[in-house]
């Protein structure tokens, strides 16, 4: 007893050693703090932008772009690396707490698969192959993780969508997204996809912090067809629409990904056809393959069951046989 005691005090110190640091780190994260650690501000300036957002109780971006105090890419650019640092931060964190307590993370199977509920085929899988391999995503590795709790506005985005398609207004949205799909179901995969973006990419495209009075968040797709959305809320609605016309899970993933062009985060959906990567995507009219993409840099890839990890991939020597 006295033995396990000391065992998990141990455990403990050294857990809480590692989240007083993950902690400190948190706060040099602040958005304030990395535009001028990057040269984008100086304190000087963030103490007044500070002292204008307590009066006006905005978003201190906001009032930074309003005080003409730094270009909007540069806020991109911070938010950016602050939301990416955030969600590995989570995860990071979750994964110390389960190993110091003995905790198994959680499964994605928790997840209900709520599109399933919408769908237009008898079973999801019947069309498809299964996909014998992923190709690699703009070039970048990718590291699986089946632990999706750190990403609660994944989660609680299929806990509302279940919700909101029980109520009046969601079945509305949903008989019509449905009468819209149906003359879809029997179109080869790529034609398909190019069907969906198209039909997707009609809603309206409306700014997060307009619409909901925050910098991001994930809208169901009963909230999207009814109010419109941003990048994720286009990619989660075109992966419902798909998965509704019987495509399987292992064949979606949301993507995070940075625009180069625009050094802006965007989300996209990518779809794993039999000719490769596809991309669907709010800002294009057409489906193209990944592979003939260069202006996104994938941070992570999330569906039902897992989410991936994407980085550099590392430079190797390979010697010529020739």
């Amino acid at each position: 007893m006295d033995e396990n005691r000391e065992r998990t005090g141990g455990g403990n110190t050294l857990f809480k050693g590692i989240m007083n640091a993950l902690e400190q780190r948190l706060d040099k994260n602040r958005l304030g703090d990395l535009l001028v650690s990057s040269g984008a501000l100086t304190p000087q300036q963030l103490r007044y932008a500070l002292v204008r957002q307590q009066s006006c109780r905005a978003p201190l971006g906001r009032v930074l772009l309003q005080e003409r105090m730094i270009a909007r890419q540069e806020l991109y650019r911070a938010l950016a690396e602050q939301w990416a640092f955030r969600a590995l931060t989570a995860t990071m964190t979750l994964m110390l707490a389960m190993t110091a307590f003995g905790v198994k993370p959680a499964r994605a199977g928790a997840i209900r698969d709520v599109p399933a509920q919408i769908t237009l085929v008898g079973v999801a899988n019947a069309a498809f192959s299964p996909v014998d391999h992923y190709p690699a995503l703009f070039g970048s590795q990718e590291r699986a993780s089946e632990n999706l709790k750190p990403f609660t506005k994944w989660t609680q985005m299929f806990d509302r969508f279940e919700t909101g398609i029980k109520t009046g207004d969601g079945q509305s949205a949903m008989k019509d997204f449905q009468h819209d799909l149906e003359g879809l179901k029997n179109l080869p995969l790529p034609a398909m996809a190019q069907k969906v973006n198209t039909l997707v990419n009609k809603t309206p495209y409306i700014e997060d912090s307009r619409k909901w009075g925050m910098s991001d968040y994930w809208a169901t797709p009963v909230e999207f067809l009814n109010r419109g959305g941003d990048c994720e809320d286009f990619a989660i609605s075109k992966y419902a629409a798909l998965r509704a016309l019987g495509v399987p899970e292992e064949r979606l993933r949301i993507a995070i990904v940075h625009d180069l062009q625009k050094d802006i985060p965007h989300a996209i959906l990518i779809l794993y056809a039999d000719e490769g990567a596809m991309i669907l995507d709010n800002q294009s009219s057409d489906v193209h393959m990944a592979r003939d993409v260069n202006r996104y840099k994938p941070i992570f890839s999330i569906n039902r069951t897992a989410w991936w990890l994407h980085t550099k991939p590392k430079e190797t020597v390979v010697a010529s046989a020739q």
